[in-house]
């Protein structure tokens, strides 16, 4: 019953201590929800683990303890227990002591709950809220949440108002009549900020970077890599946020302007969250600001909401993953870390959104370097919170593997090739063990750097259909099966050209051989198009070095819709730059005197040319010591 701007002698009424009123509700056997986050009242909370040895069989329940609750439990497990939807570093010890129970369930179905009749009845809800507007309407503020629905179904409510608290829009109102008690307390909200960025991490969010498109509306979960991550997206336009919680890094990407919302199909120009997470100026940030908005779990959460989203990506972390993609992002063996939250909430909206993505990112190993985090199969007692159907991308500090609709051999491959290289020849092998890969699979040799992802570039070339996009990087072992697509797709002639012989298949044997290289004495570069991990190759280049000669016989070849546009001279320079910066003296190439296109390339790339004829064979060599305008072609007649 609303009251219009009759609210005061209601809420003068309804004034309270802490002390008194909870002496006055507490009681044996009490069922109490605490306010969580950020947003807990802990005047209140600091009350309540005062006297909580004076009853018995109390029942805590909070959804995140950043907070007053104690860390160690010790002889309160005889007079309360805690329930908590997700275990933070407050309850962690608690819960695997087996002093707190952790309830494992989708943050989206949590208000669901809270209104059923029975199992978390809620007698005494403890939340923290702004001092009431003129029409006496109090914001839960930074924590929205499941607090509503805890407020909306508890038999009491008591409210802590702290000035402190920004009042914040959306549907976060409770209105002085919805509760039953005030107890007036200021005090410094909870702030929570990231250690200082790690050079791994800033190497996974270049990577989940590429992967963000201008555009895309994005939620990031917790955790410090995500962090990094999404300070990382400072080149990209026009982004939109709905996502569980709102950050320090949120707030520096509104500031430069690259998020604003303006291509959002829903809630255009708002930001969409249920909490904040971060410092006081993030609080004073969302304060009666009416382009952030907050709202409970069960619409911000709801994948059936987040898929209305168009290009949706949401960028979640994982604890393990084992080859078929099983995902672990709660629990580190039985041992509960954190919880399951909105992580499936969210990777199943991206993946029902129009051109949407789920991104997974770790780093590949454990903290001490001592334990993969890609396994062949999860720890024993390790929950799979995500199943491996919805898995799409996962990056680690080494790349990016595409999962999606990807068969078990690919994903093993695909994850195995963003392992620690420590790890990776255990890993290809217990694959095998398992029947994943073929038996007779290989992988790179190991040196340092790894794969040299300084060599990956786009660039645009013209068409008849309009300019066209094509990425350039160095071939991967999970391009096989593309590159054996790539074959198929030339016409005999130019298989001709390219092998100098008609060959007419291109088996598992040999294309893997030409997908696992050592990137120093040879060296391949794909051009594709495509999503990354299931790009199509569009053309091919490489070069073998001849350690003795310390020259390099080079070849390449063109999808033949994708010729005449400038595509393969722009590989052949791209090959000279790369075996340039590796010492390699100069190229050497066999072209049929019939192939005048690839002879046209080779004539145009800037260095003195040799060209000898012998039985319609062209061989071709070229100096880097030897730059020129002209060249020079010598047939087997001794005509020049």
């Amino acid at each position: 019953m609303y009251l219009g701007k009759g609210w005061q002698p209601l809420y003068r009424r309804r004034l309270a201590s802490a002390e008194g009123i909870l002496d006055e509700l507490l009681a044996d056997g009490r069922r109490i929800w605490i306010g969580p986050a950020m947003g807990e009242p802990r005047h209140l909370t600091r009350t309540l683990t005062g006297c909580l040895t004076r009853y018995r069989d109390l029942e805590l329940i909070q959804s995140l303890s950043m907070g007053e609750l104690p860390e160690d439990w010790g002889d309160l497990y005889q007079h309360c227990r805690l329930r908590t939807f997700f275990v933070g570093p407050r309850s962690r010890r608690a819960v695997n002591s087996g002093l707190a129970d952790y309830i494992p369930i989708y943050f989206s179905q949590v208000p669901k709950l809270l209104r059923q009749e029975g199992p978390l009845g809620i007698d005494i809800c403890l939340v923290q809220v702004s001092p009431p507007d003129e029409h006496g309407f109090c914001s839960l503020g930074i924590s929205v949440e499941m607090t509503k629905a805890a407020a909306e179904q508890a038999r009491i409510v008591v409210a802590q108002v702290n000035p402190a608290m920004p009042r914040t829009l959306g549907d976060s109102f409770l209105h002085v009549s919805q509760i039953d008690h005030f107890v007036e307390y200021e005090e410094p909200l909870i702030e929570f900020t990231y250690d200082e960025r790690s050079a791994m991490a800033e190497r996974m969010a270049r990577y989940v970077s590429s992967l963000v498109e201008d555009g895309s509306t994005i939620q990031v979960g917790l955790g410090r890599i995500t962090n990094a991550v999404l300070r990382n997206l400072e080149d990209k336009k026009d982004l939109g946020v709905h996502s569980e919680m709102i950050t320090d890094a949120h707030l520096h990407l509104m500031r430069k302007g690259v998020i604003t919302g303006n291509r959002k199909n829903l809630h255009r120009g708002k930001i969409i969250a249920s909490f904040c997470l971060g410092s006081r100026e993030l609080y004073d940030f969302v304060h009666n600001n009416p382009e952030v908005e907050l709202y409970p779990t069960e619409y911000v959460n709801n994948s059936s909401i987040i898929s209305r989203n168009h290009q949706m990506v949401a960028i979640n972390s994982a604890l393990e993953i084992d080859l078929t993609g099983q995902v672990c992002a709660d629990s580190i063996g039985h041992r509960v870390y954190s919880g399951i939250g909105g992580y499936v909430d969210f990777m199943l909206g991206a993946a029902y959104s129009q051109a949407g993505k789920s991104i997974i990112v770790m780093p590949s190993t454990s903290p001490d370097g001592q334990k993969s985090r890609i396994v062949s199969h999860l720890t024993g007692g390790a929950g799979v919170v995500s199943s491996r159907s919805v898995v799409q991308f996962v990056v680690t500090e080494f790349g990016i593997a595409n999962l999606h609709g990807k068969t078990i051999r690919e994903r093993a491959l695909a994850l195995i090739n963003v392992a620690h290289p420590r790890f990776r020849e255990r890993l290809l092998l217990e694959a095998k063990k398992l029947r994943y890969v073929y038996q007779d699979q290989i992988l790179p040799p190991i040196f340092e750097p790894l794969y040299p992802g300084q060599w990956e570039t786009y660039q645009i070339f013209p068409s008849p259909e309009g300019d066209q996009r094509v990425f350039f990087r160095p071939i991967k072992p999970t391009d096989e099966r593309a590159l054996q697509e790539f074959f198929y797709s030339l016409p005999d002639q130019d298989i001709y050209y390219r092998f100098l012989s008609a060959m007419r298949v291109f088996p598992h044997r040999n294309t893997q051989a030409m997908c696992n290289i050592d990137y120093e004495h040879e060296m391949a570069i794909v051009g594709t198009v495509g999503e990354i991990g299931s790009e199509r190759i569009i053309a091919l280049g490489r070069y073998i070095v001849d350690q003795k000669s310390n020259m390099a016989e080079v070849d390449f070849a063109v999808r033949t819709e994708w010729q005449r546009r400038g595509i393969g001279t722009f590989l052949l320079h791209c090959l000279c730059e790369i075996a340039k910066s590796k010492g390699v003296s100069g190229f050497t190439a066999y072209v049929l005197a019939s192939n005048r296109k690839m002879l046209a390339v080779f004539h145009k790339v800037g260095y003195v040319v040799r060209s000898v004829l012998e039985d319609g064979v062209y061989e071709i060599s070229f100096r880097f010591d030897e730059p020129a305008d002209v060249c020079f072609t010598e047939s087997n007649d001794g005509k020049t």
